[in-house]
C-alpha cells in the first residue's frame, strides 16, 4: 500500500493536463524545487548584503542542488507543522553542514511557501503564455481565412440571422487575447516578512533585503509583506479563471457546431481520438470536452482562493493552507486547456458547404411573406436585408487589434 500511495498523480482523472508542460511545471517535484530555490535566493540575497557569510550561501546552494530531499518523506512530515517548510529546513540544514545555521535565516515558513508559489506560477505562466500565443496565431489565421464564409448565427440555440465563421473565430480570438493580457500583467512578488511581517531579524538592511531577494528570485518586489493580504494569489487565480473561460467558450462552440444535426466543424482526426467504447461509429469531440472540463473546474477552485483573502491578523490559520491545492489546479488545468486548445485548432476541419446548406434553411424562413398576407405583425417580419451585416469588417477590427498587440 505504501508504494501505491507514493506514486505521483499522473492525471488519471484529469486527462486535460496529463503529460502537458503545465503539469510538469506544477507537480510535487516542481514545487519542491521552487521551495529550495526560494531558500537559495534568500541566502544569496542575504550574502549580497552581508547578513550571512558568502561561503555559507554557496554551501546552502550546493545542498539545495544535491537532490537528496525525499519527497514522500517530506510530505508526510509536513503534517507535523502544517506545512512542508519546517521539515525541509531541517533537511537542508543537515545537508549544508556547518553552514546550516544560516539556512532560512530570519524567514518564516510562509515566506518560503509563498515565494515558491510565485516561482511555480511564473514558470507555469511562461509555458501557458506560449501555448496561448499558439492559440492566438491559429485563431487569427482561422478568422482571416473565413472572413467571408457565410453561416447561420444562432441565439438561444436557434438559427437567428446570417453571420460569418470568420466573425465567430474573431470572437474567440478577442476573448483569448484579452485574458492573455490580464494573465501576463499579474504581478508575482516574493514574500518576506519574518515572524510577524516586520522583518525584525534583518536590522537596518531589512528593506534593502526585499529588493535583493526579489532580484535573486527573479520575481517582483513587494511594497510590504503580504502574509494576510492575499491580492497576488487572488489576482492570479482570477486571471486563470478568465483564461480558462475564454478557452472553454471555444470548446463549447466546437461541441455544438460538431453535432450531427449541424456538422459544420470537426476536430482534427487522429488515431484513437474521439472513439466511443460502446458506439464505434461515433467521432466524439474529445479535445473540446477536455477543455470544457477544465473551464468548468477552474472557477470553483478560484472561489476557494478568493475566499481565503479573509485571513486574520498577521498570519492565516487555514486560509493560506487552503490556497495551495486550488492554486495548483488553476495553473495546471488552465495550462492543460491552453495546450489542448492549440491541438484542437491546429487542424480543425471547417465545412463551408454544410454552413451554406444550414444557412439556406434559415434564409428560406427569412423570406418576406407574400404582399397579400397581412397576418404577420411588423414585429414578427424578417429583416429587409438578411445578410451578414458588418461581420467581415468586424473581423478586420479584431485582426487589427491582435496584430497591434503582438507586433
Amino acid at each position: 500500500m505504501d508504494s501505491e500511495q507514493a506514486q505521483p498523480d499522473a492525471g488519471l482523472l484529469s486527462p486535460v493536463r496529463a503529460g502537458t508542460a503545465a503539469e510538469a511545471a506544477t507537480g510535487d517535484r516542481a514545487w519542491l524545487r521552487a521551495l529550495l530555490d526560494a531558500e537559495v535566493a534568500l541566502a544569496r540575497a542575504q550574502a549580497r548584503l552581508g547578513v550571512v557569510p558568502a561561503d555559507a550561501a554557496a554551501a546552502i546552494e550546493r545542498a539545495a542542488r544535491a537532490d537528496e530531499i525525499d519527497l514522500v518523506d517530506l510530505a508526510r512530515r509536513a503534517r507535523g507543522a502544517g506545512n512542508p517548510v519546517v521539515p525541509l529546513v531541517a533537511g537542508l540544514r543537515r545537508l549544508a553542514g556547518p553552514a546550516g545555521e544560516h539556512v532560512h535565516h530570519g524567514a518564516t515558513s510562509q515566506d518560503i511557501v509563498d515565494t515558491a508559489a510565485m516561482l511555480v506560477a511564473a514558470r507555469t505562466r511562461a509555458v501557458l503564455l506560449d501555448d496561448l500565443d499558439r492559440v492566438l496565431a491559429l485563431l487569427a489565421a482561422l478568422a482571416q481565412r473565413h472572413r467571408d464564409t457565410p453561416m447561420a448565427g444562432r441565439t438561444l440555440g436557434r438559427q437567428a440571422l446570417p453571420t460569418t465563421f470568420g466573425l465567430k473565430a474573431a470572437g474567440w480570438l478577442t476573448g483569448v487575447l484579452e485574458s492573455r493580457d490580464r494573465l501576463a500583467d499579474v504581478r508575482l512578488p516574493v514574500q518576506l516578512g519574518g515572524a510577524a511581517g516586520t522583518l525584525n531579524a534583518f536590522g537596518d538592511r531589512a528593506v534593502e533585503l526585499l529588493a535583493a531577494y526579489a532580484r535573486e528570485a527573479g520575481l517582483a518586489e513587494p511594497i510590504l509583506p503580504w502574509h494576510t493580504r492575499r491580492t497576488p494569489v487572488a489576482e492570479l487565480a482570477a486571471a486563470l479563471a478568465l483564461t480558462s473561460g475564454a478557452l472553454g467558450k471555444i470548446a463549447t462552440d466546437v461541441v455544438l457546431l460538431a453535432q450531427s444535426e449541424i456538422d459544420e466543424v470537426a476536430e482534427p482526426a487522429a488515431p484513437g481520438r474521439g472513439g466511443s467504447s460502446a458506439m464505434p461509429h461515433k467521432r466524439n469531440p474529445a479535445l473540446a470536452t477536455l477543455i470544457r472540463s477544465a473551464a468548468l473546474q477552474v472557477p470553483a477552485y478560484t472561489q476557494v482562493v478568493l475566499a481565503a483573502q479573509a485571513a486574520p491578523l498577521e498570519r492565516p490559520a487555514g486560509e493560506w493552507h487552503a490556497e495551495w491545492q486550488p492554486l495548483r489546479e488553476c495553473l495546471r488545468l488552465t495550462g492543460g486547456a491552453a495546450a489542448t486548445t492549440a491541438e484542437m485548432l491546429d487542424g480543425l476541419e471547417v465545412f463551408p458547404g454544410r454552413m451554406r446548406d444550414n444557412l439556406d434553411d434559415l434564409l428560406t424562413v427569412l423570406q418576406p411573406p407574400p404582399a397579400a398576407d397581412q397576418s404577420t405583425s411588423f414585429a414578427r417580419r424578417p429583416p429587409a436585408d438578411p445578410g451578414p451585416g458588418a461581420a467581415p469588417e468586424l473581423v478586420d477590427r479584431a485582426l487589427a487589434a491582435y496584430r497591434e498587440r503582438t507586433r
